[in-house]
């Protein structure tokens, strides 16, 4: 049955105002929501606008690595020289390196920090490294150093004299081996096949932790969630493996016609010039010696990348090898190409690889910023999904949509954090949370929505939101429960980027705002006060009350529409923020007629309070309101966002 509104209606708001009217009266304001939260003024380092300030610098490694893979003993021995510049403000007495495969030790403080269950960080506890002949020298000229000290995954090079501010140089370099883990806390390891071993090998070398202006030397130790926070640099570097072994690697082969046939090259040569997929080595091919450049020993395969904070390789005699081109924004082509064993084989499977290598590539240069590298490879392994400068290591086992969602997932981080080199030992949602919300739109656009994408229907996490368990985004990663990092580094954050773009800027304002940040910070280290910063400036808004709430707290939204009264030939919406984070509010009216209309109240109705009345002028008879009409919101409360309630609508 139908109420009459009316008259109640006019009794209810008249009650309803006078009620909002006392509590306005003694409701303390909301301006805590709306001011700086944390401090974010400028400095000579780190503008106010979110830009590298006019003296921002930041320090530099360049790298040269020769290695050796054994795969009867499983072992890497090899030999790094590391180019250090010191471009900071203050000379270094040392430099602190990371050692990454010392967490493969059953006394490291990962091992120690995993639970007796265990967790995705298992590694095994047989490793860690083996170093000797260390020495390090400022300069061209003067003794060298052979000094350090060793703390589980960290180094300290000491040197003899310190390394000049402002463009003072040193080298460094040591030999050093290590086994190769066969779990590699789903980063790294090798994998048993029919045909033989694949090792995916990161976190391979010691390399440079970062030395900046925030926190001088970041030593957070390498313990499982928290990945990695790098230096920019040229690396140049050679994998000496088995004459059968296929090897690829971050960057450019450069010497091709050394490791492989004239018909690889020939296939190479095609591949290169191809939309589709183009086999470079076939699954008939794989277990043929005749098909290798050579039969037996020791190949020797050569690399080199530029502006560049880490690099990745993958050997193997199993690899199936395909590849093709990908068009770039500039008129340049570089190389898509997938490696995999024929276990993985199929159009259901990897043989798809590389299309859905070269469709994600070619997304984000002509949405977000150009791609960088030579070559964007992806790797068949036993590891879930894990990013390195153009190279990738997937799940063999992945198919279809789980394997197009990987893909793409791990290159898209080619933009965060390789290009836009964020700290993800700390802050995993300026990666994790940034290459979720662009997988969206990437997964959109692919193959015209072949696999769904549904990082917009937000509603579907409320539970999460709901739960007292719940953590903030700006919790470490190694510090918060694993069952809440899936949210906290990728849903929570990417969600947040959506509500910004969809709900909060609109479409031009947030890829003005976001394209502008990626462009800033590109090859640089920003920290999350220059991304709140700097979409605040190029976007023109005011943002506290979102980055406070819903980066650096774990309070909801709950926007209420709390009654619908006839008031003078209109309407007076009565609306109520019983959440933690204010929000717009979009308001969409149907009128009797079947028609309709959107408007959107902004943010500012509730710095004064939790309640705001708003007049809404009409000729029409109104059906129904609701806000956040679309659902973008993750809104706590589906109960209150609608008139009029399900108790007044006709049975």
């Amino acid at each position: 049955m139908k109420y009459t509104l009316e008259k109640l209606s006019i009794l209810f708001l008249c009650l309803f105002m006078v009620q909002v009217t006392v509590a306005q009266q003694v409701e303390e304001n909301n301006q805590s929501e709306f001011g700086d939260f944390i401090y974010r003024k400028g400095n000579m380092y780190r503008s106010a606008s979110g830009k590298p300030g006019p003296m921002y610098w930041q320090n530099r490694a360049d790298y040269n690595i020769d290695v050796t893979l054994d795969d009867e003993a499983h072992t890497i021995t090899g030999s790094v020289t590391i180019h250090y510049t010191n471009n900071s403000p203050e000379a270094l007495d040392f430099v602190w390196l990371y050692l990454e495969q010392n967490r493969f030790t059953e006394d490291s403080r990962g091992t120690l920090t995993t639970p007796i269950q265990g967790n995705r960080y298992n590694g095994d506890v047989d490793g860690g490294y083996q170093l000797s002949n260390v020495s390090a020298k400022v300069g061209k000229r003067g003794d060298a150093s052979n000094k350090y000290l060793v703390d589980d995954t960290r180094m300290q090079v000491f040197l003899d004299e310190p390394i000049p501010a402002k463009g003072g140089e040193a080298t460094i370099s040591m030999d050093f081996s290590y086994k190769i883990p066969e779990k590699g806390m789903d980063r790294m390891g090798r994998l048993d096949v029919e045909e033989g071993t694949i090792y995916a090998l990161a976190q391979w070398y010691p390399r440079t932790s970062v030395f900046d202006d925030v926190k001088g030397w970041n030593t957070e130790p390498y313990l499982g969630a928290g990945e990695f926070y790098l230096e920019y640099g040229d690396f140049e570097y050679s994998v000496t493996a088995p004459s059968d072994h296929i090897v690829v690697g971050s960057g450019e082969l450069l010497n091709p016609g050394d490791v492989m046939s004239s018909t690889m090259q020939d296939r190479m040569e095609k591949a290169m010039e191809s939309d589709s997929t183009v086999y470079i080595l076939t699954p008939d091919e794989v277990a043929d010696p005749a098909t290798r450049k050579k039969q037996d020993g020791t190949l020797t395969w050569k690399f080199k990348i530029q502006n560049s904070r880490d690099i990745a390789f993958a050997s193997s005699q199993a690899f199936i090898w395909d590849a093709a081109k990908i068009d770039l924004p500039s008129g340049k082509t570089i190389l898509a190409q997938s490696v995999y064993p024929k276990e993985s084989d199929g159009q259901e499977a990897w043989s798809r690889s590389t299309e859905y290598s070269k469709a994600s590539i070619e997304h984000y240069s002509e949405k977000w910023y150009e791609f960088p590298y030579p070559t964007a490879t992806n790797v068949a392994a036993d590891i879930g999904g894990m990013e390195y400068p153009g190279l990738n290591f997937c799940g063999y086992e992945s198919k279809g949509e789980s394997l197009w969602g990987v893909t793409d997932h791990e290159f898209g981080h080619n933009w965060f954090p390789m290009i836009v080199g964020s700290n993800e030992r700390l802050y995993p949602w300026m990666d994790e949370g940034f290459n979720t919300f662009i997988n969206h739109y990437s997964t959109l656009e692919f193959n015209n929505g072949e696999y769904p994408a549904d990082l917009d229907h937000t509603r579907k996490y409320v539970s999460w939101f709901n739960r007292e368990t719940r953590e903030g985004i700006d919790t470490y990663p190694d510090v918060v429960n694993t069952s809440n990092l899936g949210m906290t580094a990728y849903m929570k954050p990417g969600m947040g980027l959506i509500m910004l773009r969809e709900y909060i800027l609109g479409h031009e304002r947030f890829d003005n705002a976001f394209k502008s940040y990626i462009e800033t910070w590109a090859f640089k280290h920003p920290q999350p006060t220059d991304f709140f910063n700097h979409i605040e400036n190029v976007a023109g808004e005011n943002l506290n009350w979102f980055w406070q709430n819903w980066f650096y707290g774990t309070e909801n939204i709950d926007l209420s529409l709390d009654g619908v009264y006839p008031y003078g030939g209109n309407y007076v919406l009565a609306l109520s923020n019983r959440g933690g984070v204010p929000m717009p509010v979009l308001v969409e009216v149907t009128f009797e007629d079947g028609s309709s209309e959107r408007f959107k109240l902004p943010v500012e109705i509730w710095q004064r309070g939790d309640q705001w009345n708003h007049l809404y002028k009409t000729d029409k008879e109104v059906k129904s309101i609701v806000i956040d009409p679309d659902k973008v919101l993750p809104d706590v409360n589906i109960g209150n966002d609608k008139w009029p309630s399900a108790i007044y609508e006709e049975e």
